[in-house]
């Protein structure tokens, strides 16, 4: 049951990410922001995609302000909030056929990207241990800066691409 909290204890529960809505009542946002937390935490630590830890500070800072957003409600509107998982996990849990449907070339992308990630950082851990000093460093320096450059690049061809959609679309008409 939700309960409008204010005072000490909310702001102690605050700071750690999903627990102030859970002291709220709200146990499935309160879960759901624990499990992005956490999850982003353990993947970017797991698969040595150190570049995921800037997502991190967003979902702190996301949950923070969210459970001093919802103290500073007023009683009915506090208390007409439905608690809902964050990101709405439980329709993708649900149903992950008609998610692939609809955003099947999306989640192909991530999953290839995720996995020459990871297949590029254990490549690059066994170089160091094969190639020489002098070669490893010029090598290493190259592969740290190469997912950015991979980044910067898929940004500006999708900016490419969107503005010559939207001309082709402004041509028609």
């Amino acid at each position: 049951m939700q309960k409008q909290k204010r005072g000490f204890w909310l702001f102690i529960f605050s700071l750690i990410p999903g627990a102030g809505e859970m002291y709220m009542g709200f146990k499935k946002q309160g879960i759901s922001i624990m499990f992005l937390f956490w999850g982003v935490f353990a993947i970017g630590a797991c698969t040595g995609m150190d570049w995921l830890v800037f997502l991190i500070p967003i979902i702190w800072f996301y949950s923070f302000f969210n459970v001093h957003n919802l103290k500073s409600l007023s009683e009915e509107e506090f208390y007409s909030i439905e608690d809902s998982y964050v990101l709405h996990m439980d329709e993708l849990a649900g149903d992950i056929s008609s998610l692939l449907k609809h955003h099947g070339k999306i989640t192909a992308i991530l999953l290839i990207f995720l996995g020459a990630s990871i297949l590029w950082n254990t490549l690059v851990d066994f170089l160091y241990m094969i190639l020489p000093g002098y070669l490893a460093d010029v090598i290493g320096r190259f592969t740290y800066h190469l997912p950015q450059l991979v980044i910067a690049a898929a940004i500006i061809f999708t900016g490419i691409y969107i503005l010559t959609r939207k001309k082709d679309a402004l041509d028609e008409e």
